[in-house]
């Protein structure tokens, strides 16, 4: 019972404290919230594991910081909708743009021939100024004449490959599992060699089912959240 206590003080504590300010000592919470050093302890634990503080040895415990949060909701037919993300707009920044051959293997995720051109795209996308996901794009060439580095860095894609091309997104497969950041993306992210990510793939395609888009995609996991609403049938 006093550890619940503790750790709904704790949360009600937390909920007037900004992301990353470093919460009072041990001694200082335990004594002015009446609880034991142990209990206290207890509570700071139970909290770490469900990601609201983080707590580092020698420097204290911390109020992690704020997760985005994108929310699907099934459409009438029983799709989901692309939502946009809280804390949107979203910012770019581009780490490459190329021109490279399709090949075998991406050759069939876009359903062309392995020497159709594609324009190969990595960005960086950022929510006030700290990197959260890390985009590898891939587009028939022959989309998207004159499509330069900078278009994805400002607006929307999808708003420029309607407006600018006459091509319209129409529904898309995307698929979401857990995995862990390599060398290069840690770096990328600013986390932790091997920091829990989720991998996201996306394929889209036009109303007549053409592929205009494979994207891979890496979300840091300790700020990035998905929630899906379920219909059940009545």
């Amino acid at each position: 019972m006093r550890r619940t206590q503790a750790r709904d003080q704790l949360l009600a504590l937390i909920e007037t404290s900004g992301p990353g300010q470093v919460l009072p000592s041990e001694r200082s919470l335990s004594e002015s919230l009446g609880v034991s050093r142990p209990t206290l302890r207890a509570a700071l634990d139970d909290l770490a594991r469900e990601g609201v503080v983080v707590r580092e040895h020698g420097r204290g415990t911390f109020v992690s910081a704020r997760k985005i949060h994108q929310e699907l909701e099934p459409t009438e037919a029983g799709d989901f909708a692309l939502p946009p993300a809280e804390g949107s707009p979203w910012q770019s920044r581009l780490i490459s743009f190329a021109v490279e051959p399709a090949g075998a293997r991406m050759g069939r995720r876009l359903e062309v021939s392995p020497g159709a051109e594609l324009i190969a795209v990595v960005r960086l996308r950022l929510v006030d100024g700290i990197p959260m996901c890390i985009e590898r794009i891939r587009i028939p060439a022959a989309l998207v004449p004159g499509i330069t580095g900078r278009d994805f860095e400002t607006g929307s894609f999808y708003a420029l490959l309607r407006d600018r091309y006459a091509v319209a997104p129409r529904d898309a497969v995307q698929v979401t599992e857990p995995t862990v950041t390599d060398h290069q993306e840690s770096a990328q992210l600013d986390v932790p060699l091997h920091s829990p990510a989720l991998l996201i793939e996306r394929t889209t395609r036009t109303a007549d089912r053409a592929v205009i888009e494979y994207t891979r995609s890496i979300y840091r996991g300790d700020r990035y959240r998905i929630t899906t609403r379920l219909t059940f049938p009545d």
